[in-house]
Parts: C-alpha cells; sequence; structure tokens
C-alpha cells in the first residue's frame, strides 16, 4: 500500500528513540463520490526507520498503515494516530511490527 502512495504523499517526519516516523495522510473517498468534492475521511500510511536508510530498499524499513476500514475526521487526526502507531512499532508495544530486525540487521 505505501508504494502506491509514496511520490504523491505529504510526508512529516518525527524523530524518536534514535529512529524516524515518516508518516503521510491522505483523503480516502468512497468510490461514488467524485474527486473534485472534499473529502469525507482520512486515512494515514508511514513507515519507521533509522536516520538516513532508504526506505526502497527492502528491509531498511518497517511500513505500516491502518488496518480494514479504519478512517479518521480529519487529516489532523489521521496523522496524530500515524504518529502513534510508529512510536509503537519503535517501542515495541505494537502487537504485530517491530523494529528488531532494523536493530540487529545494522541497516
Amino acid at each position: 500500500m505505501i508504494d502506491e502512495y509514496r511520490e504523491y504523499a505529504c510526508w512529516q517526519t518525527a524523530e524518536y528513540e534514535g529512529f524516524e516516523v515518516h508518516v503521510a495522510p491522505f483523503a480516502q473517498n468512497p468510490p461514488a463520490v467524485p474527486p473534485d468534492v472534499k473529502p469525507v475521511r482520512y486515512t494515514y500510511i508511514g513507515y519507521v526507520c533509522h536516520p538516513g536508510a532508504d526506505p526502497a530498499i527492502p528491509g531498511h524499513a518497517v511500513p505500516f498503515h491502518p488496518d480494514g476500514d479504519v478512517s479518521f475526521a480529519s487529516a489532523a487526526d489521521a496523522l496524530f494516530e500515524a504518529v502513534h502507531v510508529g512510536r509503537s512499532i519503535v517501542d515495541g508495544t505494537h502487537p504485530d511490527l517491530s523494529v528488531l530486525a532494523l536493530v540487529t540487521s545494522g541497516v
């Protein structure tokens, strides 16, 4: 999912515990809504990496996005949640994702 939006995303970066959390909120319109209509919901994409790492190289980043049909009322809400999720990945409290592979591989 991240690759589809990477070049069009408005990326924002937060430094956290020696890692970078890169996040980008984006509009998520239902299919029936014309593209020129104001978005009704937002979602996000993101990844965690070491500073200066190239996320395009496999194994250099931990990508993440919300599961299922999770959406938010504003881009700011989506951004806030994305940073929270990225920090949980770094902290090791995320149920499915971890930076352990980044640490042990030396990337």
